[in-house]
């Protein structure tokens, strides 16, 4: 029995390599097509996302899973990349090891950002394209839904998950929800186009934001991003328009001054008619000078406010790590031994029932030639038969028991197959 995982991610690989191996959804589901083409035998669960591209693999025996060697050359036909520019870049990792790892993952304790809520999702999505592409099995649904529960019991009794550490998770959850109760209602204005605004907006459109404009300098830039969020840009020219009839706004220009003054945000202040502004100024240095957010009904916060809470965050959750990475390792010793128990299983069947045809032609020829014996006495004797066997067989299961728990019990398996003539 074997469970492995072969991949990259961002700890030992560039972002130009993980972009070079990742798999797009059409992708994804031609490459477990493929993969069970190559490895028949072997159940398959293929993760692939901005931060990692991972391969798991499981099988009874473990010749029936592929060998490093065979998965690099797999991502590089499929890809189309030389072997060698990325074999080194590639980790495995098997038995134990390997369920740790995906445990870690589902729990977002292997992110970029610890914590963030994304990752549960996409290894569920990647857990069930694989069982709809019949890739999985009885060992991988075992694995992966003990890494969702896993990482549901860590969200549960940690506060892990609770405490964001990133800019804009934190713009939205610590501060715009304290504010606004809702956000489908609102007016959302997003000024700059980059990667920050766009990691901004994406928290706020989970939240329910619908209404969403976009402005910068660049047009072109502003088209591409609402294209991707569905919200629709508009020309710089009309940031004072638009800053007009916002109810929440996120600045994140690359600007090297203010771009909204004291000055210019008097007359928008007055168009407003006292409705409440909240303003996210994620840019470095300042899109909106100090001074706005001494007008009556505007909320101004800095990207130094959000930092202040990022850090209290981040010092939170370190606290919390060591309670999650003891779950972690309570979790992986716990599916290991039952692993190994399962491992046992069919060996026991096999001697309980090969133990029970042996007990039973013996009792057959008894009574062929006791003829006399009531029923009573065929009931004692049966019963003493019973207790005959069950007594030989305890002590190698319960070896084996005390095996399992420790380890796999592979060779003492072997070994009772060996001793008792038992077939596969």
């Amino acid at each position: 029995m074997k469970l492995q995982v072969i991949g990259c991610n961002h700890h030992n690989s560039s972002v130009e390599m993980r972009e070079r191996l990742a798999f797009s959804p059409a992708q994804l589901r031609d490459a477990l097509v493929r993969l069970r083409h190559l490895f028949p035998e072997a159940e398959t669960v293929l993760l692939s996302t901005c931060n990692r591209v991972e391969l798991y693999f499981a099988a009874q025996e473990a010749v029936r899973c592929p060998t490093h060697h065979q998965v690099v050359e797999f991502l590089a036909e499929f890809h189309g990349l030389d072997p060698a520019t990325f074999f080194d870049e590639l980790f495995e990792r098997t038995g134990e090891d390997a369920v740790r790892h995906l445990f870690t993952v589902a729990a977002s304790l292997d992110s970029m950002v610890v914590g963030e809520a994304q990752i549960l999702p996409q290894v569920k999505s990647a857990y069930d394209q694989a069982t709809e592409g019949d890739a999985t099995g009885p060992l991988t649904h075992t694995a992966f839904q003990a890494a969702i529960r896993v990482a549901r019991r860590i969200a549960r009794d940690t506060s892990i998950n609770q405490r964001r550490i990133s800019i804009p998770s934190v713009a939205v959850a610590d501060f715009a929800k304290g504010f606004f109760e809702r956000f489908d209602d609102k007016k959302v204005l997003v000024v700059g186009a980059g990667e920050m605004a766009e990691e901004t907006l994406r928290y706020l459109i989970d939240e329910g934001a619908a209404d969403i404009t976009i402005i910068n300098r660049s047009r072109e830039r502003a088209d591409r991003l609402a294209e991707n969020i569905a919200g629709k840009a508009r020309p710089w020219e009309q940031l004072d328009e638009q800053l007009s009839g916002a109810d929440l706004v996120v600045s994140t220009t690359g600007a090297s001054e203010p771009i909204v003054d004291a000055n210019r945000f008097e007359p928008i202040h007055r168009n407003r008619s006292r409705r409440p502004l909240f303003v996210l100024d994620l840019a470095v240095p300042r899109d909106f000078s100090v001074e706005v957010g001494e007008f009556s009904d505007v909320y101004l916060y800095s990207i130094d406010d959000l930092s202040k809470t990022c850090e209290a965050n981040k010092l939170a959750r370190e606290k919390e790590w060591p309670k999650a990475e003891r779950m972690i390792e309570e979790e992986t010793a716990r599916f290991m031994t039952e692993l190994n128990h399962r491992a046992t299983g069919p060996v026991i069947k096999r001697l309980r029932a090969q133990a029970d045809d042996i007990k039973n032609d013996e009792l057959k020829r008894l009574f062929n030639k006791l003829t006399d014996v009531d029923d009573r006495s065929r009931r004692d004797i049966e019963q003493a038969f019973n207790r005959l066997v069950n007594k030989v067989l305890h002590p190698p299961l319960e070896s084996l028991r005390d095996e399992a728990q420790q380890g796999s019990p592979h060779g003492l398996l072997d070994a009772l197959k060996r001793l008792f003539q038992i077939k596969d």
